[in-house]
């Protein structure tokens, strides 16, 4: 990426320039330290623009239509009147670093509107597959004049409930036709569901479909009685339930403004990006101060050799980074 001059990137994307987009988005997802500075400066210069969108955060079981689901929903939402950006976080192999980005294939109609930016974004290694600049690149989006920011996460699993820090609903998609058909749904993401949408709900397979929204409904008044979020039945394929959902969705979030708490919730999830923010600054602080960086091998051998625990190994990383810390001007 060539040299970047913050303050001309935010005023054009500022006036929505596609090209503009993508580039800050690069930018704010770059790990290099000398890109870190002019991001801040990017965003603090949209900063003003932002806050005002639907954020949406969608999960669910593997093979639920997750990618399908958003391509049609989002079609949908532009042909009446919204801009959609999407940031789909994809699965970075643990091997490799690499990550497969297909969601741009998956939602190749949504994709080729112009009122829609279908950003694929790798998870890294951050907690529950959400990138560790998916914040950003929301900031990035609404900043853009998109109305409607979805947040697609690689699958369900306790980790994924870290999606919900920072949306406004969070939409869970299940499967019927799975034989247990709550399998692969985890309580702790149950626990955290706004909205509840049993997806591929046609043709022979839609009185399935109804089954298990139907059990899956009675399982969480009995899990949340408090607040039980709605279960629906849709199909991304056909089209039916989806006005449903979004309008469980809008209900959901209007409900929290008329209560006062979608402020109180975003204020919460600024406080948590903030740690968020100080953790992954520390994480790549302790892999790169020169001690560190220099006998990190070493440990990481000796622990493979069973040679050092990793208590130990640990302590020895935290002991060279608290004394380069200390020995820098």
């Amino acid at each position: 990426m060539a040299a970047v001059d913050p303050a001309a990137l935010a005023e054009s994307v500022l006036a929505g320039n596609r090209r503009a987009v993508a580039r800050a988005i690069t930018l704010v997802e770059s790990m290099r330290s000398d890109r870190r500075e002019p991001a801040r400066e990017l965003l603090r210069g949209i900063a003003h623009a932002t806050g005002g969108a639907v954020r949406v955060g969608v999960s669910g079981v593997p093979g639920a239509g997750k990618s399908t689901f958003i391509d049609a929903l989002g079609r949908r939402l532009i042909a009446a009147g919204h801009r959609v950006g999407v940031v789909a976080v994809d699965p970075s192999s643990a091997r490799t670093g690499g990550s497969i980005l297909g969601d741009r294939t998956r939602m190749g109609e949504l994709a080729a509107l112009d009122e829609a930016f279908v950003r694929p974004s790798p998870s890294g290694d951050h907690l529950g597959g959400v990138a560790r600049a998916t914040r950003e690149s929301m900031l990035v989006l609404e900043a853009a004049g998109y109305d409607v920011i979805v947040v697609e996460t690689v699958g369900v699993g306790q980790s994924e409930v870290a999606v919900a820090g920072m949306v406004d609903t969070f939409l869970l998609l299940g499967l019927a036709r799975s034989g247990d058909q709550l399998q692969g749904i985890k309580r702790g993401i149950l626990e955290m569901a706004d909205v509840v949408a049993i997806n591929k709900a046609d043709g022979e397979h839609a009185p399935e479909a109804r089954v298990a929204a139907r059990d899956l409904r009675q399982a969480l008044h009995l899990m949340r009685p408090q607040d039980t979020p709605k279960v629906l039945t849709c199909s991304a394929l056909t089209g039916e339930g989806l006005d449903e959902v979004w309008e469980t969705v809008t209900s959901h979030r209007q409900e929290l403004v008329e209560a006062g708490r979608l402020e109180a919730r975003r204020a919460e999830q600024q406080r948590e990006w903030l740690w968020s923010m100080v953790d992954a600054e520390l994480r790549a602080a302790a892999r790169t101060t020169p001690t560190v960086a220099q006998h990190r091998g070493d440990w990481e051998a000796a622990v493979s050799r069973g040679d050092l625990d990793a208590t130990e190994a640990a302590e020895k990383v935290l002991q060279a980074l608290r004394s380069d810390w200390r020995d820098t001007p």
